[in-house]
């Protein structure tokens, strides 16, 4: 069991290598079984192919990200319930997006090839998956908002829009900057500009968004 762990980590990590060298499309099997010093038999008795080695790599890290924009999304819609939705209350969505920012970093390998590595693999649409999964549960708080604040609905358009622009902040983060602190260091405004964005959404009813600035 131990030289099977072993022999699976050490094609992992040849994997990792190729995948990130070469992009998957043009990664060669047979280069990072070489690399790893063992046959193609041994990549294809933990493998049954090249997507499901590069699928090895990354999934796990998408997993938990994804794990942490769900808690993240049910925790808004229990807030909904309180009476007292303050717009101050940014620092929870800036703590949210430290929590993503450290989580990519920590997998900073892994989301480098899943954002810039996975063309013609099941990865390459990622970004625009993760935003269609985001807005589906931003038109469930966009529409809990709507009827407890009785605000204009927002337009499907605006509200997709605004999906982009937050996911696309933590694609530009990870593909920009290779330094963790420089991100963090830029990450507060950010969120401010994301969390008065999201009030805006609603600007039609200016008592809503002056009366949460104004609240407390």
């Amino acid at each position: 069991m131990k030289n099977e762990r072993e022999t699976r980590e050490r094609l992992l990590v040849s994997g990792k290598k190729e995948f990130l060298k070469k992009g998957y499309l043009h990664a060669s099997l047979r280069d990072i079984c070489k690399n790893a010093q063992l046959t193609t038999g041994a990549l294809y008795f933990f493998f049954e192919n090249k997507e499901a080695l590069f699928a090895s790599i990354v999934e796990q890290p998408l997993n938990e990200l994804q794990e942490i924009m769900n808690q993240h999304h049910r925790h808004e819609l229990e807030q909904l319930k309180c009476t007292q939705t303050h717009m101050e209350d940014y620092l929870e969505h800036y703590e949210i997006a430290k929590k993503v920012i450290r989580r990519m970093y920590y997998y900073y390998d892994e989301f480098q090839l899943l954002l810039t590595k996975a063309q013609g693999s099941r990865f390459e649409q990622m970004v625009d998956q993760f935003v269609e999964i985001t807005e589906k549960k931003y038109r469930v708080l966009a529409d809990a908002t709507t009827v407890q604040k009785k605000a204009p609905k927002v337009e499907d358009y605006m509200l997709h829009w605004f999906t982009h622009t937050q996911v696309n902040l933590f694609v530009h983060m990870i593909t920009h900057e290779a330094s963790e602190e420089t991100a963090m260091m830029h990450l507060e405004a950010m969120v401010h500009c994301l969390v008065a964005c999201w009030y805006q959404l609603f600007q039609q009813n200016t008592d809503f968004v002056v009366g949460e600035r104004n609240h407390g």
